[in-house]
Formats: structure tokens, sequence, C-alpha cells
């Protein structure tokens, strides 16, 4: 497994289990907080990304990030890599601060979602002709069309507030994030003419 790759999936574990073995008050300074909320700080822009609400969330986020990023990783390096999704991260939690300060609310976000998306992104980029098989339905899909689905999933959850606790439009940040890093990357619009 690609070095960075591996780092991001044991710093997400150790993570975990920080939250598991110490009291939340101690753990919640490093969850992505509103900016009204009295309790937003600037690093948890990147620290909540290694914080999960459970195993599941865990397992699922580390699975992603293993099987898109590690191929991203042996295609762009270490560096780029890193880059990429630190800015899907950061993304994601931008959006986030924006929905959670029109609609007013006052909760916590934790995750490595909103970089795994970008990710998503990322890989149906880079690899618009491999298949991706998701766990519902199982059912082999070019990567670009398998994206494509989940965001517009994502975006009508969002919008409907359907499945609440799930930070869908931090997901949908992430997404973007990583969308326009390929496109300015490439040079493409809305960056410059059309790239390569």
């Amino acid at each position: 497994m690609p070095a960075v790759t591996r780092n991001l999936i044991i710093a997400n574990v150790i993570g975990f289990l920080l939250i598991q073995s110490i009291d939340w008050p101690s753990v919640a300074p490093f969850a992505l907080w509103p900016v009204g909320s009295g309790l937003f700080m600037p690093w948890q822009i990147v620290s909540y990304a290694f914080l999960h609400a459970g195993l599941t969330h865990l397992m699922f986020n580390m699975f992603g990030l293993w099987m898109f990023g590690a191929d991203l990783e042996r295609v762009w390096g270490t560096r780029r890599f890193l880059i990429f999704y630190a800015i899907a991260v950061v993304a994601a939690a931008a959006a986030q601060l924006v929905v959670t300060a029109v609609s007013g609310a006052n909760y916590p976000t934790v995750g490595a979602s909103g970089g795994l998306f970008g990710l998503l992104i990322g890989f149906a980029m880079i690899f618009p002709k491999r298949k991706v098989i998701p766990l519902i339905p199982p059912i082999p899909m070019p990567a670009p069309v398998f994206v494509t689905i989940y965001g517009l999933l994502e975006l009508t959850l969002g919008v409907t507030g359907s499945l609440s606790g799930v930070a869908h439009f931090a997901h949908l940040g992430g997404l973007v994030g990583g969308w326009l890093t390929i496109r300015y990357w490439r040079k493409q619009a809305p960056f410059g003419g059309a790239g390569r």
C-alpha cells in the first residue's frame, strides 16, 4: 500500500481509538464545529477528518480510502496525492461550515467522508474506464457513472433533509473540491482553456 494512503488509514484508526478511550470533552475541540457555535477553531477544518463516530463509519471510509486512494497515489506520487486529499478535506469542511451557518445548526461534524468523496471524483477522472461495483446495487458500472449517481443521491438527501446526522453537503464539498483541483491541474475551465 502506498505510504500516504497507509499513513492516513493509521492516523484515522488512532483517532478512532482516541475517541473510544478518552472522554468526549477531550476530543470535542478537534471535531468541526459551526462558526457561530463559539467552539470553532481553525485547526478543525483538518482535524475533524481523523475522527469517526463509530466502527462502521470508520470501516467504510477506510475501505474507500484504500480502494480509491491507493491507485491515485501510485499515479500521482505521495506529494500530489496528499495535496489533493487535503484540498478535498478542507473543501468539505468549508461546505459544511456554510450549510451550518445558513441553517443555524449547532452540531459537530467528524469523519473522512469529505476527503473520500474527493478521491471518488479523482478516481473517476483519472480512471474513467474502470468499473466499480457498489454494495447496493451490486452492478458493475464505469467509475464516472458511479460517482454521478452517488453525487446526485447525496444532493437529493441533502436538499430533502433525509438521513439526518449525515453531512451530505460536506460530501458534495469534497467532491467539488476534488473536481476543481483536477480541472486546475489540467488547466481546464474555469481555470483556462481546454486541457489534456
